[in-house]
């Protein structure tokens, strides 16, 4: 039994919700390998790992040379489980506990030069949500990039491919024990 699975089970026992942090998800990692082959993206740069989960991106983000990084995670095991992968990989990474969907606090989310999202349009809600604070981020000259397997609600104009890759998953999360999973950004408007 996979550790998300046992503890899923054990944290539905206590009322909690799944431990989505507990496993990488195939946006994360390929966002994660996008990142280590192109470490220019990130290098010298202030990063905000936006739903960071485990951590994969943001640590990838740190070893690729990034200024900082900032992991923006919510849930409170999500944020252990960074702190001992960023101590189990050497590298320091700060941690943002706050809701920065929140437009009271966007103000102070917007100094960061990259802004990473690893598998975040997987429901309706949330991409709702997501979708305007990247553009946001965007805006305000951030460069944003999202890693997403063809998610439901990944958006469906407006975005340009940057990187395909063949990731490992479990076929207990997934459909298929290898997820193609492409790397995005937002389209550059072409003058003419």
């Amino acid at each position: 039994m996979d550790l998300w699975e046992r503890t899923e089970e054990e944290l539905g026992e206590m009322g909690l919700p799944p431990p989505f942090w507990a496993f990488a998800w195939a946006g994360g990692q390929a966002l994660a390998r996008h990142i280590l082959d192109a470490p220019e993206l990130v290098a010298g740069r202030r990063v905000l790992d936006f739903a960071a989960g485990s951590g994969v991106v943001a640590i990838a983000a740190k070893r690729a040379g990034a200024a900082s990084v900032t992991a923006s995670e919510i849930d409170a095991f999500a944020l252990a489980a960074i702190t001992l992968n960023a101590a189990e990989n050497g590298v320091t990474i700060e941690l943002e506990t706050r809701d920065v969907l929140d437009p009271a606090l966007a103000a102070e989310f917007a100094g960061f030069d990259v802004v990473l999202a690893g598998d975040v349009f997987y429901e309706k809600p949330m991409a709702d949500r997501v979708l305007p604070f990247l553009k946001a981020c965007e805006a305000r000259g951030a460069l944003v990039l999202f890693g997403d397997p063809g998610r439901s609600y990944l958006p469906k104009t407006g975005i340009e491919k940057l990187a395909t890759y063949d990731v490992a998953v479990s076929r207990a999360l997934e459909d298929s024990e290898v997820k193609r999973t492409s790397v995005w950004r937002f389209s550059v408007p072409h003058p003419g």
